[in-house]
């Protein structure tokens, strides 16, 4: 259907042999995050390997190649192209870099073949002016896309309602599912009424083949038109004087914050979304306030204000300080700036927002690909930037495939947008230190820049618009055991508690292997923690001991000498730092595009999960562990468009 046909580039199994019946050197939360998140179901009853799952990713990369070539008669070299496949399977198995979780869950797989680019990219944004932009955020959701949205730029107008009621009857698909959404709010908007017909939806728990999970009936769908109607119900409520009402930009937050509850409920896949207002919206500013809607369905997404240079922030840091929200984007700053070392270039003019977790900038309908680089582990500037070539070289690739989304191609394929980010900044700065560091960036941007235009001729597509990020990974940076993004490590020692079914083919294994293993205090009959002992290498301090003006400056340096997208960076603090939020805001509104804030708490958690440790405990827990094999664990979970925790669903 799209620009890959099945593979049509396969690595020599003379090669795969060697890795055959191995692991790699995961990292210690690694094979069971792999296993539960990427490992795809095989026709033998048993899931992917890590050598299965590096084939399946590689083969699905050079055949998108390959069958760009053929497909518009430019040149493709089998040998050189084996050589280069080799190198990035090596690269991968070595933790040097890896695809985003998308990559690792979709590529080479019939998923993408049917249902074309956006099952590889992580994340969009959509400007929310129409009954047709819901449909595509809904869409996205539903394909695991991360999405953001504006809540700024919608005036949609609407009657009362009338004595028109419309009859659509559901198709039992994922186009079934957004079609319907779309045709109640286009008929809401012209005053008519739409009754659903669900008799064509599966019925729960029937498996979905192309997508992975079971299906969840009709039951969150009909939940959600219940729930739009009633949208459309309050604001007439509201205004019942006047002939005719217009959509808030608070309606807009709660139609797809429920959209993205649906998405959740309805066993698709894990999604995230964020939300941008103005910060002179005050409704939109105290949206979570509201406690009852919070719990309803405001809690998916996360909510900042776009900002102006220069204005006052006071009213705004006592809401962080609190729970964190609203988070902070410079739109001036994106559409000005590349790396904000260099010079305005206005190259990037056209950006309206970002995806959820903003690390990247974004126009209208465009998606994005990201890419995962670990600089720890390199010994010098010259391996880094072979691995950031074939880093590269796999998020050029996903450009290559159109998606199904008209408006989403005529972005998409003009700026080629991708983002080379970099995890486990922190061990990187402990072991090679801060100044060396920043050199690499610099030297590795440019680096990366040339590679673009090599690349771009040989492929005969326009350069990546921007290239380098910081994303806030989380789940792709367990499997080697890195910090995620740029933040600080909880410490050097101590526990990460896992809950998993009771009734989870896990459990047995992991019990086998000598881990820990209890009910849930708040749940015991269904469900069970898992305690893993993990040891932070390379570790120097944690993220209680590191300053929120520390973090803040890591953010501006690496926005300054390695992101033309932008820096995710959730910044923790205390609680006498959060006083200063305000005044952090006004020092780096030139230095950054895009901030938020988590306060710091003594929780006081039975089973938290996070527990920090000694050396001797960790000890104890560690002699008592054996390896153990997942060969059908039947847990798989796919992966979210990002992988950070603060901004999954």
């Amino acid at each position: 259907m799209f620009s890959i046909a099945k593979p049509s580039f396969k690595l020599e199994e003379s090669f795969l042999e060697k890795f055959r019946g191995t692991q790699p050197k995961w990292g210690p939360l690694g094979y069971i995050t792999y296993k539960r998140t990427y490992a795809r179901p095989m026709s033998d009853g048993k899931t992917e390997e890590f050598v299965d799952t590096l084939e399946r990713v590689v083969n699905g990369t050079f055949s998108i190649q390959k069958n760009h070539c053929i497909a518009n008669y430019l040149s493709w070299n089998e040998q050189k192209a084996q050589r280069t496949a080799q190198k990035m399977f090596l690269a991968m198995w070595d933790f040097k870099f890896l695809p985003p979780g998308r990559g690792l869950w979709s590529m080479g797989t019939e998923h993408v073949v049917k249902n074309g680019g956006l099952a590889l990219n992580n994340c969009a944004f959509v400007q929310i002016r129409s009954a047709k932009d819901i449909g595509i955020l809904m869409d996205m959701l539903m394909l695991g896309v991360g999405v953001g949205f504006d809540t700024q730029t919608c005036k949609l107008d609407f009657p009362h309602l009338g004595s028109i009621e419309i009859l659509h009857t559901v198709e039992d698909s994922r186009e079934g599912w957004v079609k319907s959404v779309v045709e109640l709010v286009e008929q809401r908007l012209k005053g008519n009424n739409v009754v659903f017909d669900y008799s064509l939806v599966r019925k729960a728990g029937t498996p979905i083949k192309g997508f992975g999970g079971t299906a969840s009936g009709p039951e969150p769908l009909a939940s959600l038109h219940e729930s739009i109607k009633s949208v459309f119900n309050n604001r007439r409520n509201y205004n019942h004087h006047r002939a005719t009402m217009t959509m808030t930009s608070v309606d807009i937050l709660d139609i797809c914050n429920l959209i993205g509850k649906c998405v959740v409920a309805g066993n698709v896949r894990r999604s995230a979304e964020i939300a941008l207002g103005s910060y002179k919206d005050d409704d939109f500013v105290k949206a979570k306030l509201d406690m009852d809607m919070l719990i309803s369905h405001r809690w998916a997404s996360n909510n900042s204000i776009v900002c102006e240079i220069g204005m006052d922030y006071d009213k705004f840091g006592e809401a962080t300080m609190t729970n964190g929200e609203p988070g902070y984007i410079w739109l001036q700053n994106a559409t000005a700036y590349g790396r904000m070392a260099s010079n305005p270039d206005y190259i990037d003019s056209k950006v309206v927002g970002v995806n959820p977790c903003s690390e990247q900038t974004l126009e209208n309908y465009e998606v994005c690909c990201l890419v995962e680089t670990f600089p720890r582990r390199h010994e010098s500037l010259e391996e880094y930037m072979d691995t950031l070539k074939l880093a590269y070289l796999y998020a050029k690739t996903v450009t290559l495939v159109h998606t199904h989304i008209p408006e989403t191609n005529d972005v998409m394929l003009r700026n080629r947008r991708i983002g080379c980010s970099q995890s486990g900044i922190v061990g990187a700065f402990n072991r090679h230190g801060r100044r060396r560091m920043l050199d690499w960036c610099d030297q590795a941007y440019s680096y990366v820049k040339g590679l673009d235009a090599q690349y771009s001729s040989w492929l005969c597509v326009p350069r990546s618009i921007k290239v380098t990020s910081v994303k806030p990974s989380g789940t792709v940076s367990l499997l080697p055991g890195e910090t995620p993004g740029i933040h600080y490590p909880h410490s050097e020692y101590y526990i990460r508690r896992i809950r998993f079914s009771s009734n989870s083919n896990l459990i047995p294994i992991l019990r086998e292997a000598g881990y820990e293993i209890e009910p849930d205090v708040t749940n015991p009959d269904n469900t069970m923690v898992v305690s893993f002992p993990v040891r932070e290498y390379d570790f120097d301090r944690s993220k209680d001991d590191v300053s929120m003006w520390e973090q803040l400056e890591n953010a501006a340096q690496y926005q300054a000498y390695w992101a033309d997208n932008a820096v995710s960076v959730t910044i923790t603090f205390n609680k006498e730092e959060g006083t200063q939020i305000p005044y952090a805001l006004e020092l780096y509104e030139k230095r950054l595009k895009a901030v938020s804030f988590l306060p710091i708490s003594e929780h006081g958690y039975q089973q938290a999960p996070y527990e920090t440790i000694d050396k001797v405990r960790y000890d104890e827990m560690k002699m008592k562990i054996r390896p153990y094999f997942l060969n059908a664990s039947g847990n798989n979970v796919g992966s979210s468009y990002c992988d950070g925790d603060k901004c999954v669903i």
